[in-house]
């Protein structure tokens, strides 16, 4: 499992990444949704590394109050949580969200916090 944990805790940096290139290209959307996959992803990695199996879920929240993480990482992951509803389905909240280079970097922001804590964790 250690393997795994660490192939999809790879999966989550590359996510950031490509985040903060979705930023710097103006696709604002695209990067608050890729930071809000890293999340899940580096979520999912602490996951297999403490509990050897991996919940199928998009809920960040869900995922973090599971791992029993400090309530700061809860309090990061609940702002970034529905970002993977609002990004992808254009009936959530009558429409697209549409974002901004402010709120897309405060959530790349979020998740760098979030990977660095998992990162030690790992």
């Amino acid at each position: 499992m250690k393997k795994e944990s660490k192939i999809w805790f790879e999966k989550a940096k590359r996510d950031l990444h490509t985040a903060r290139n979705n930023l710097n290209s103006g696709d604002y959307y695209a990067a608050s949704f890729f930071a809000q996959q890293s999340v899940e992803k580096g979520l999912k990695a602490l996951q297999l590394k403490l509990q050897k199996t991996i919940i199928k879920t998009h809920d960040l929240l869900f995922l973090s109050k599971k791992l029993k993480v400090p309530k700061t990482i809860v309090e990061k992951c609940d702002k970034l949580n529905p970002i993977y509803i609002e990004t992808r389905y254009p009936d959530a909240n009558s429409g697209f969200k549409e974002y901004s280079a402010e709120e897309s970097e405060k959530d790349i922001n979020l998740a760098g916090e979030v990977l660095s804590w998992i990162e030690k964790k790992i």
